[in-house]
């Protein structure tokens, strides 16, 4: 019986079921409306939904989902099912992107493609507000999601429902970043990944389907000098390398997230 637990017997059952304590901590603070410091001090409170709520947790259930937000690059944002959850290694595209755009005047344009919650986006916006960014995603639902954000936190995106480039009808970028869907159709961490969207995080087939088709059409929508910006899996780095040379996109460059895996690669398209 798990009704009417108080914050310590949340914690003992999180204990329990295998829940790292730093996530039941969160869901807790989350149930509560607490902090962390007052948990410790509270451990005879009444944590509501606490006992359903870790069992979820325990069963797989993202955490994000469970409080329906997520910390990216400083940023709280909103998340949902119909949303890609963002990972701390996509903090990695968003650096370089700042990187390259502190290179830039006046104010430079970049579009976010396949923005799900809009954490691309958003953080770009937030760390350089002279960026002109836009943002587009196939999904109607997470473009939702997406727009709720840059409400909340009063950042201006200009939000395209639409695939890929083709609700920007010629437009071009000084950045085109995305983090597309790259997984192979039959990897074995795909299960675990169940409650978020699957066409967010595989094209089917080897995974490179979006990357190549992103590399293909990128360059009608690069202003000259302009960058094309890809996460991808650690695995593909060489292809999407050679891809982005074969295509003529020149000064091609990969970085590595905080752990060192091969995490993002980009050219520089000449015009």
């Amino acid at each position: 019986m798990t009704a009417g637990l108080t914050v310590d017997e949340a914690l003992a059952l999180a204990r329990r079921l295998g829940v790292e304590r730093g996530d039941a901590q969160c869901l807790l603070s989350h149930l509560t409306g607490q902090d962390r410091a007052w948990l410790i001090t509270h451990g005879d409170a009444p944590a509501p939904g606490a006992g359903a709520a870790l069992h979820r947790l325990a069963a797989g259930e993202p955490l994000a989902h469970l409080t329906g937000w997520q910390p990216f690059h400083g940023l709280m944002l909103r998340v949902t099912p119909a949303t890609l959850i963002p990972r701390p290694d996509t903090e990695t595209l968003v650096d370089w992107a700042l990187a390259l755009l502190a290179e830039l005047p006046g104010q430079p344009g970049l579009v976010d493609l396949g923005t799900g919650s809009g954490a691309i986006a958003l953080a770009v916006k937030a760390a350089c507000p002279r960026a002109l960014v836009s943002a587009v995603d196939v999904s109607a639902d997470a473009l939702a999601v997406a727009r709720g954000n840059g409400e909340r936190l009063n950042l201006a995106v200009d939000w395209r429902h639409g695939s890929w480039f083709e609700p920007l009808a010629g437009r071009r970028f000084d950045l085109v970043v995305s983090n597309p869907p790259y997984i192979a159709g039959d990897d074995p961490h795909l299960p675990a990944l169940r409650h978020e969207p699957i066409t967010a995080l595989t094209p089917g087939g080897d995974g490179f389907a979006d990357l190549q088709s992103l590399i293909d059409a990128a360059p009608q929508h690069l202003a000259p000098n302009g960058w094309l910006l890809l996460e991808h899996g650690w695995d593909q780095a060489d292809a999407v390398a050679q891809q982005l040379a074969a295509r003529g996109f020149a000064d091609v460059a990969l970085k590595r997230d905080l752990g060192g895996r091969a995490r993002a690669s980009g050219g520089r398209w000449r015009g």
